[in-house]
């Protein structure tokens, strides 16, 4: 009876042809539950969730305390997301948040809240943030909020509302939305 090779003698060649049996298995069982896709280009973009932002913000108008308004986002813009939040701690409020996919596919999002901006600031970003600078747009100062490895974050007080602008979309885009917003309609509440 053959006995087996003493271990120090199993090599790398050994251990491969050990371990094939098994990758390939892992392989057919990934592909029966359709879990894995050969992509050689790279990562494909899915299709954006439909989200009625119109609806949203007139439901937002008649049942918070401060004025929402429904800004005109550019052609191409799909709104994809939104929410409502309430902002916890001395000066905290009600938040409406909606987000957009700009033409060039990146997001950018529109926070209106009663807020004060020391409070609404670390809520939306997750913790604080030093303010790098302003921007004047649409005769509104916005205060920017940014750092290395953090989304920019514009802030602007409209009195009974702060308006809040962040995402990875371009700085012409974060121009375009804060444009929109200033310049949008205040909703009608019920």
């Amino acid at each position: 009876m053959a006995s087996d090779k003493p271990r120090i003698l199993h090599n790398n060649r050994d251990m491969v042809w050990s371990l094939v049996p098994l990758v390939l298995f892992c392989v057919l069982i990934a592909g029966i539950a359709s879990q894995c896709t050969f992509s050689p280009g790279g990562p494909t973009s899915g299709p954006i969730p439909s989200f009625d932002v119109d609806a949203a913000l007139k439901y937002d108008a008649q049942d918070l305390p401060f004025p929402v308004r429904k800004p005109e986002t550019p052609e191409g813009w799909t709104p994809n997301s939104g929410s409502r939040s309430i902002v916890s701690g001395d000066g905290g409020g009600d938040s409406s948040t909606v987000g957009f996919i700009t033409e060039a596919g990146r997001y950018i999002q529109l926070t209106q809240s009663n807020a004060v901006e020391t409070v609404l600031l670390p809520f939306v970003a997750g913790g604080p943030r030093t303010a790098t600078g302003t921007e004047d747009v649409a005769g509104h100062s916005w205060i920017v909020y940014g750092g290395e490895g953090v989304e920019p974050i514009w802030v602007s007080d409209f009195g009974d509302v702060r308006l809040l602008v962040t995402g990875s979309a371009s700085p012409e885009a974060f121009e375009q939305l804060t444009t929109a917003a200033a310049d949008a309609p205040i909703l009608a509440a019920a």
